[in-house]
């Protein structure tokens, strides 16, 4: 497994390539201990403090688009199989399609706020789910 906090180009081009249906998006989050911003600014605050800068204003972008959120909430532990170490939150957002998320992504606000998703996030995973059939 590879953490990771950016998509590169072939995994963007595979999720437009998924089409025009709705798409929902499996968020597995681990959280820096401390804040890493890179110009050093507020050092004393944790990464979920910092990821929360991100993640408040992105979902007001998401419902605007037509998207929603499903589900967030914090990991409670493994219950089948075994990690390194556990994700610390989960989040399933849904965006109407792949190219919803990719313009979010590309406007001014996003980019914004961008800064603050990567001060605060160790790494993660995102995976986009169909309803089978569409």
């Amino acid at each position: 497994m590879k953490n990771a906090v950016e998509p590169n180009d072939d995994q963007i081009n595979a999720f437009l390539a998924m089409g025009d249906a709705p798409v929902y998006m499996v968020n597995l989050l681990k959280f820096r201990e401390k804040a890493n911003y890179p110009d050093g600014r507020d050092a004393d605050i944790s990464g979920r403090e910092a990821y929360f800068r991100y993640a408040e204003p992105m979902t007001r972008l998401v419902l605007a688009a037509g998207g929603s959120l499903d589900f967030s909430g914090d990991v409670g532990g493994l219950l089948i199989g075994e990690l390194d170490e556990n994700w610390d939150m989960v989040a399933i957002m849904t965006y109407p399609s792949p190219k919803t998320l990719v313009d979010i992504s590309l406007t001014p606000e996003f980019q914004e706020i961008a800064v603050h998703r990567k001060a605060g996030l160790e790494g993660q995973l995102l995976l986009p789910c169909r309803v089978p059939g569409r």
